[in-house]
């Protein structure tokens, strides 16, 4: 099991910034090898479940999510949720959060990932590998926003 976290600054209102990143369908075009389809019969919201199926032709795995915590930007202006991944394969949740700072937003996600069958031995290489994929997809879903931290 790792966790890592990845933060970026985003020169954009905290509503607009949390539509891109909640938009899971779009995190499709981001993720190599991998798509998203949206199983539950809503595309967002508490209890929101998704399905991410990464690999080449027949072969490959599907890493189950659900929204177990959804409380976008409001009177608070942060906006907060969690996921839970119910995988085979892979588990652990990741946290997201939007936040107002200036004019813009932060966007913090912070992710726990286990995969099954995988030594602690490799708890460093998933947590980069985790950080590289994971910090490129976010950088694509808030294209041309974004300013790194």
């Amino acid at each position: 099991m790792t966790v890592f976290r990845i933060t970026r600054a985003v020169p954009r209102p905290a509503e607009e910034v949390w539509a891109r990143v909640t938009d899971w369908p779009a995190h499709t075009a981001q993720v190599p090898l991998t798509s998203i389809t949206v199983v539950s019969p809503y595309r967002s919201g508490m209890g929101t479940v998704f399905v991410a199926r990464t690999g080449l032709g027949r072969v490959g795995f599907d890493d189950p999510m659900e929204v177990v915590r959804w409380e976008p930007p409001g009177e608070s202006g942060t906006g907060r949720l969690r996921l839970e991944k119910r995988g085979r394969v892979i588990t652990g949740w990741a946290e997201i959060e939007v936040r107002p700072e200036g004019s813009g937003a932060v966007v913090v996600w912070v992710e726990e990932l286990r995969i099954h069958l995988l030594p602690q031995l490799f708890d460093p290489l998933v947590r980069r590998v985790g950080r590289l994929v994971f910090g490129r997809a976010l950088d694509g879903l808030l294209a041309g926003l974004t300013r790194s931290r």
